[in-house]
């Protein structure tokens, strides 16, 4: 493993042609990767329940499906249909983001996040093992896998994992099931290599997700209403999507490389960009024509950590991974991209300039 701590790029000739299957490809992140791979060349092979999880869709204004090499509806669920698809595909690389995303849904379908999240795992690793061309595979996880300690500083990926409510908890478990198929099936350099990547608070253009700050803010803006926070003294780890997205890249290409990097990864952003929630909000306020205003959602409501951050120190210095965005670069490309919705401009062609500007 390389310990330089010297920026690695993004290699596009590594992913010209190569066979990747991504799961979750019509959600907000995937519908991201799947253009940013076509932009370089790749063969992405995608898997989801079939529509996009949200309308309107990333996936759909950026016409997302049109430079797929499949677009296969598939209930990560069904280890059947899983191991078929994969063997289908035969893919080189696997990127495992499928999932049951939201914290509040979980409260309320604990048993559909734990099927999604842990056993939709436990099928795609299954499928691997059967699979005998699969070189390098990228499970993404959640910042939220690691036992609440509401503390200053970082989460380290050796911190216990754990998680009060049943979204974090099954994100641990996750982790927990990825790390034994590695240590008994995937321990073979020659074979298949496992790692996890762990991030979240995402933002970028053309996320319609439930109960998400920019998206309930977008809405807020268009309905010309005020958005109310459940809890704008909250902190997160917040980063544009393109930031974790690259670590992803990076992490499956050193994959192909060494087994050194089969382990598990953090992608956050550096300490000054973890702000609280209405700080984030005052600034997007800031960038959209007449602000937004906003004010206290006091009904009650599951509780959420107070305090989330990353220390993502190791993958900085190891994997040479930096964030191709701040967050005040984050958020302006994000509100660009909304206005740009709003106005009907051609969002795929948008989406592609707004990755080719970060040049990673």
């Amino acid at each position: 493993m390389d310990g330089g701590g010297s920026r690695r790029q993004i290699d596009p000739g590594f992913w010209r042609e190569r066979r990747v299957l991504l799961t979750g490809h019509t959600g907000f992140k995937g519908a991201w990767l799947s253009l940013w791979l076509q932009s370089m060349g790749a063969q992405v092979v995608g898997l989801s329940l079939g529509e996009p999880p949200s309308e309107p869709s990333l996936y759909a204004l950026a016409r997302v499906k049109e430079g797929m090499a499949a677009s296969v509806a598939c209930d990560i669920r069904d280890a059947v249909a899983v191991e078929r698809e994969l063997d289908r595909a035969r893919p080189e690389i696997v990127i495992h983001m499928a999932a049951q995303p939201l914290v509040r849904r979980s409260f309320a379908a604990p048993r559909e996040t734990y099927e999604t999240n842990v056993m939709g795992t436990v099928n795609l690793l299954d499928a691997v093992r059967v699979c005998g061309e699969v070189r390098a595979v990228v499970v993404v996880t959640s910042d939220k896998c690691y036992e609440s300690r509401e503390s200053e500083g970082g989460y380290r990926e050796g911190d216990p994992l754990g998680g009060h409510d049943p979204y974090s908890s099954s994100k641990a478990a996750a982790e927990l099931v990825a790390s034994a198929y590695r240590r008994s099936f995937f321990c073979d350099p020659s074979g298949p290599l496992v790692a996890t990547a762990r991030a979240g608070n995402v933002i970028g253009g053309g996320d319609w997700g439930e109960d998400r700050l920019i998206p309930d803010l977008v809405r807020a803006a268009q309905a010309g209403q005020g958005l109310r926070l459940r809890n704008p003294s909250a902190v997160r780890p917040w980063q544009h999507v393109s930031c974790p997205l690259s670590g992803y890249l990076l992490l499956a290409q050193a994959l192909c490389e060494s087994p050194d990097y089969a382990c598990a990864w953090n992608f956050g952003p550096g300490h000054s960009d973890a702000r609280t929630v209405e700080w984030v909000v005052r600034h997007v306020s800031g960038l959209w024509p007449g602000g937004v205003p906003w004010d206290l959602d006091d009904a009650e409501h599951p509780q959420e950590v107070a305090r989330l951050e990353l220390d993502s120190s190791r993958a900085r210095k190891l994997l040479g991974w930096e964030s191709p965005l701040d967050l005040e670069g984050g958020l302006r490309a994000t509100v660009e991209w909304y206005l740009a919705w709003r106005e009907g401009q051609d969002l795929h062609e948008l989406t592609l300039r707004q990755l080719a500007a970060l040049a990673v």
